[in-house]
């Protein structure tokens, strides 16, 4: 186990290192599906989890990396249906709640949006973009989508968030270790910020855009 610090808690490496498989299902499940874990990593956490692939499988019982990969997607699942549960159960309440360390309202606003603009599609692209992960099977279960509508492309989707990102890492990794001789693990904070850039890069665009829009429309209105 190595040595703790509070900037660990922003380093995925440190939860595969301290946490393995176990943190790993407990962060997913959170993330994609409890109102409170959209401030947990999940796009970054699953590339570097497959970067460091043999740790996970040692420190799991030597279950091979396809089952631990097919597991942690499960989770996934489950997380969607969580909240697409308490999203039917309690979550046009929540549209009143205020803000608090656990909870955001811009988040859940943005993944509404998300999701009337995309209408079921948004449960599978929202798999790939933080915030909107969390809240998007909220949603879904405030607007009463149809379960088995919702389920398949919850399943669906999970399985290739999981599967693309611990993939690519693991042979993004390799490739890299080949043929260049280069090591990932070597740079794994730059690599952490990169991803999460690139995973916040379509929110930022999208409210950039809603904003210019505003701004025109505030414009027409005094012209």
């Amino acid at each position: 186990m190595t040595e703790f610090d509070w900037h660990s808690l922003l380093q995925p490496q440190w939860y595969v290192a301290n946490g393995g498989v176990w943190i790993i299902l407990l962060i997913v499940f959170a993330e994609t599906g409890l109102f409170m874990g959209f401030f947990l990593p999940g796009d970054s956490l699953l590339f570097v989890s497959g970067i460091m692939w043999r740790d996970l499988e040692v420190g799991f019982f030597n279950v091979p990396f396809v089952l631990i990969m097919v597991l942690i997607s499960v989770f996934a699942i489950l997380g969607n249906q969580v909240g697409y549960w308490f999203g039917k159960k309690i979550g046009p309440a929540m549209y009143s709640w205020k803000d608090r360390w656990y909870f955001k309202q811009k988040y859940l606003q943005q993944a509404r949006i998300f999701y009337e603009e995309h209408g079921a599609s948004a449960i599978f692209m929202a798999r790939f973009l933080p915030f909107v992960r969390t809240f998007a099977p909220i949603v879904a279960g405030i607007v009463q989508m149809d379960k088995k509508k919702f389920s398949a492309i919850s399943i669906i989707s999970a399985f290739v968030w999981v599967f693309s990102m611990m993939l690519a890492g693991r042979y993004l990794h390799q490739l890299l270790l080949s043929q260049f001789d280069y090591d990932l693990t070597d740079d794994l904070e730059l690599i952490v910020v990169g991803i999460i850039f690139v995973s916040v890069l379509p929110i930022l665009y999208k409210l950039l855009q809603n904003k210019l829009k505003e701004l025109k429309a505030e414009k027409e209105k005094l012209s």
